[in-house]
């Protein structure tokens, strides 16, 4: 699969978002859209009303990355908003009925887990979803700083994806920039979520495009 950065928008301007997403959309093709509910991580952030505005004026796809101890009950409405992809966190429990769900609303399915949450935690998963996101920071807040002791989780679950001839894609999301995204693109991922490394610059599009050459170089060294 070819790299993908996600820009994540909470790192941008939210006083001036459709600018910021136009600046980036055309280096990408993947938006990241962080979701919290204040309950499941210490922060709150937005919810299907932005996601529609957002689908409104973009044809990027819309990857929802739902950190709510209650995803189920909002699957329907992210969908109806104009959600591509939503990805729920293996720590609340129910996965499978929230991978069935997702499924049934056509959503892409995405299974998220924490830095400290061991690879026996989702590894049941693995043929299951079509993303698999490895925090490589504990969610609820951009800006923080990247824990490189995922790095082996990610290889780990990159050679189980391989082993079983499974479809998922792996994710990485936390503190990626140019000189993190090398080490998390050789382990196995190839989504890069990035939020202060693109919103953060001085040239949002060229950061994105930079990052994706980084992590092309990094696969094929």
């Amino acid at each position: 699969m070819a790299v993908r950065v996600a820009p994540s928008i909470l790192s941008a301007d939210f006083a001036s978002l459709a600018s910021a997403i136009d600046l980036v959309a055309p280096e990408t093709d993947l938006l990241h859209v962080d979701v919290m509910d204040g309950h499941f991580v210490p922060n709150l952030t937005i919810g299907p009303p932005v996601v529609k505005d957002i689908n409104r004026h973009t044809d990027l796809e819309l990857d929802c990355h739902l950190m709510m101890d209650n995803p189920g009950q909002y699957l329907e409405a992210f969908r109806k908003a104009g959600a591509d992809g939503c990805t729920v966190h293996v720590e609340i429990g129910g996965t499978a009925e929230l991978i069935e769900q997702m499924r049934s609303l056509d959503l892409r399915v995405g299974l998220a887990a924490n830095p400290d949450t061991p690879f026996d935690a989702y590894e049941s998963f693995i043929d299951q979803v079509d993303l698999l996101l490895l925090m490589t920071v504990f969610p609820g807040f951009s800006g923080q700083a990247f824990h490189p002791e995922v790095v082996p989780k990610i290889r780990q679950t990159a050679e189980a994806v391989r082993a079983r001839g499974a479809a998922a894609v792996i994710e990485v999301d936390g503190g990626i920039n140019q000189s993190t995204i090398g080490a998390t693109a050789e382990a196995g991922a190839r989504v890069f979520v990035a939020g202060n490394a693109v919103f953060g610059s001085e040239d949002p599009r060229g950061a994105t495009r930079n990052l994706r050459e980084l992590a092309t170089a990094a696969i094929a060294s």
